[in-house]
């Protein structure tokens, strides 16, 4: 049976919360990339470079952003975002480059050992 693709997004969106936790932080890291985004621009990026699959709710996005900031893997500052509020921007420091590399060859490793396992009879 084929599902519809609305039938296939609201199955992702019941499961996303198990497959957020462990990709939350390799994406925004992968979103950041060298540029400077407030919370709600780096939600977007991550659904724009996952092509939907992942909506990053502020409930996740804000408590990830403040335990990578912690971590050293970005740094803040307040701005003015474009409908001219005050916003707090994030970029991806050298430790968070690093991070992502290090994130980058696990998932890799990762998912090339899924995709095997899933071709065996």
């Amino acid at each position: 049976m084929l599902l519809s693709s609305f039938n296939r997004r609201k199955a992702l969106e019941r499961n996303q919360p198990n497959l957020l936790q462990g990709t939350l932080d390799l994406l925004i890291l992968k979103a950041i990339g060298d540029g400077e985004f407030h919370g709600l621009g780096i939600a977007r990026r991550v659904e724009q470079i996952t092509r939907g699959t992942f909506t990053v709710r502020p409930g996740s996005l804000f408590p990830a952003l403040h335990r990578m900031e912690e971590a050293g893997w970005l740094a803040s500052f307040w701005g003015e975002s474009e409908n001219r509020r005050r916003a707090k921007f994030y970029r991806r420091t050298k430790a968070g480059e690093r991070q992502l590399g290090i994130e980058t060859e696990q998932w890799t490793t990762i998912s090339h050992a899924i995709g095997h396992a899933l071709k065996t009879n």
